[in-house]
């Protein structure tokens, strides 16, 4: 009887070990069927723009392309330093005080990247327009204020705004991360303000400069709602509205392609020399509960640079809200065309949000079991095709693509946008979920397969609840990104399908500032919401699962 037990154990522990195997191999090719997927959707749009322009219009003006690079070029790289400044001088003041809202302010400064652009820019003119809060402050006193918000000020102004807060909130990680044991010994030797910045605030924050810098100038060269509004004539124009132009105003398509792979060709000479170096955004440690704070005119300073930051970036946010809500709120959210409009970018944004993160959690979960590197490189890059096709191109590839087989833009916008949205949001999402679900399977991974947990079941009991946290946070960070988008549906957008940012921009067109800022106010409400409650829901879902 011994014989006949321990051969079916033998053969059930085959089957178990086979059946783990087979699991493995099918979330290996998943991943990588997407990976493929995303990389010839890139591919296809590419080669759309190269082979399929259509006749150009002959009652066109041909763009001057030297000054479009050039104007590109100048507000990217003045964005990017002033930005980095700000964030650098914002990161160590807020490293150095503590106070009560602290917490807040880190949190909000974490929300900066997916801040619809054009509630920024709708926000700034509220504050520094002919009409806007320093305007009224000025007349106080019989001063009249010019209100040049429009052009490269309030380009490079707006960029600040939404990217320098951005960089702080990533150096602030790095400055928290160093070890308590060095900051005890630094402060033991009595340093100065100075030598503690030199000898180890400095270290900490150069190493991730390099890439933070080549993220904030991609997204500021390839910005588009802020230029498109803020930019005040043809001559602070870039690539992206340039292309929009073509396309909207002039029906160029041969012309809009032609700027697209200009667009394409330098973004990708931007990104390639900082390939090496992405590791640079991760925190590099556990946050240090050791507390060294400065003296006298140093905290001073920091407490300076603290208030006029948060100005810096909640007056616009205050602006919007204060003007959006007012007297007119209700008669613009009844309308039947703003119903309609806010059902699209609900529904689109949530379709968007659940394909990234189930594309993302694929793909990340291959390269997690993939250990050649070669093979990481090959499946990875198509997943950060955003960093050198942003939203404009997409759209025009798709735009080009959809017209070329006779499909219309009613038929074709919802998909459209959906692609759209998870392709734009899926470096960031991935970037977020891969090294968490790395650690998971570095760490679990044989307990998982000594207990036979494989497919649905390992991912229910082992993987889910470790990453409720990524999951909220990337839910909320795909949907803010397809609620806020405009590069999009600027080209597919009609009277028939809209979306906010579309219904925004027609009523900035119009003159119609009061339903303007009441969108914009609702989607800044919204964003807020979905940051502050799919975390939290997700964390305490994770943790009634654990109990």
């Amino acid at each position: 009887m011994k014989a006949p037990a321990h051969g079916l154990r033998k053969c059930s522990q085959l089957f178990n070990r086979r059946k783990i195997i087979n699991q493995r191999l099918t979330r290996k090719f998943v991943g990588i069927f997407f990976a493929l997927l995303v990389g010839g959707l890139m591919i296809a749009i590419f080669a759309v723009l190269i082979f399929s322009p259509q006749p150009a219009n002959s009652n066109a003006l041909t763009p001057d392309i030297a000054h479009l690079i050039r104007m590109s070029l100048i507000q990217a790289a003045l964005s990017t330093a002033i930005s980095l400044i700000v964030g650098i001088a914002l990161a160590w003041s807020l490293n150095r005080l503590r106070f009560w809202g602290r917490s807040i302010i880190i949190s909000l400064l974490a929300t900066a990247i997916v801040a619809p652009g054009l509630v920024i820019a709708l926000g700034l003119i509220s504050v520094w327009g002919r009409a806007g809060w320093i305007a009224d402050f000025a007349d106080l006193f019989a001063f009249n204020w010019p209100g040049g918000i429009f052009g490269l000020f309030g380009i490079v102004l707006a960029h600040t705004v939404l990217n320098g807060a951005f960089a702080a909130h990533l150096l602030l990680a790095r400055l928290s991360a160093i070890p308590a044991q060095k900051l005890k010994l630094a402060q033991s030797l009595v340093l100065a303000p100075w030598q503690r910045f030199a000898i180890l605030d400095w270290p900490a924050i150069s190493s991730a400069l390099p890439s933070l810098a080549s993220i904030i100038f991609l997204l500021t060269f390839t910005s588009f709602p802020i230029v498109l509004l803020l930019g005040g004539g043809p001559s602070n124009q870039t690539l992206e509205v340039a292309i929009y132009s073509a396309v909207r105003l002039d029906f160029d398509l041969k012309t809009a392609a032609m700027l697209a792979l200009v667009q394409l060709g330098i973004c990708v000479a931007i990104i390639l020399p900082t390939l090496g170096s992405t590791q640079n955004f991760s925190n590099s440690g556990n946050t240090s509960s050791h507390h060294w704070p400065d003296r006298g005119i140093v905290k001073f300073i920091q407490i300076a640079i603290l208030i006029i930051a948060i100005f810096g970036f909640t007056s616009p946010l205050l602006a919007v809200l204060q003007k959006g809500l007012g007297p007119e709120f209700f008669e613009t959210i009844t309308r039947p065309s703003f119903i309609k409009a806010a059902q699209n970018s609900l529904i689109l944004g949530t379709i968007s949000a659940a394909i990234t993160l189930f594309v993302a959690i694929r793909i990340a979960m291959t390269m997690a079991i993939t250990r050649s590197k070669i093979a990481k490189a090959v499946f990875v890059t198509p997943i950060f095709a955003y960093l050198v096709m942003p939203s404009v191109v997409l759209s025009l590839g798709f735009f080009i693509g959809s017209r070329n087989l006779g499909i219309s833009n009613a038929v074709a916008a919802p998909m459209v946008l959906i692609i759209a949205n998870v392709l734009l949001a899926l470096p960031f999402v991935y970037a977020m979920i891969a090294p968490a679900i790395k650690s998971i399977h570095s760490r679990y991974d044989k307990q998982a397969r000594a207990l036979n947990l494989s497919g649905f079941k390992r991912w229910q009991l082992v993987e889910r609840p470790l990453l409720g946290r990524e999951i909220g946070l990337a839910l909320a960070l795909t949907f803010s990104f397809s609620l806020g988008d405009l590069g999009v549906i600027s080209l597919f957008g009609t009277a028939e399908f809209s979306t906010l940012p579309w219904q925004m921009f027609r009523a900035m067109g119009a003159y119609r500032n009061n339903d303007a800022a009441t969108i914009a106010a609702i989607m800044l409400l919204i964003s807020m919401a979905v940051f502050l409650i799919l975390p939290s829901l997700f964390n305490r879902s994770v943790k009634i699962a654990e109990n």
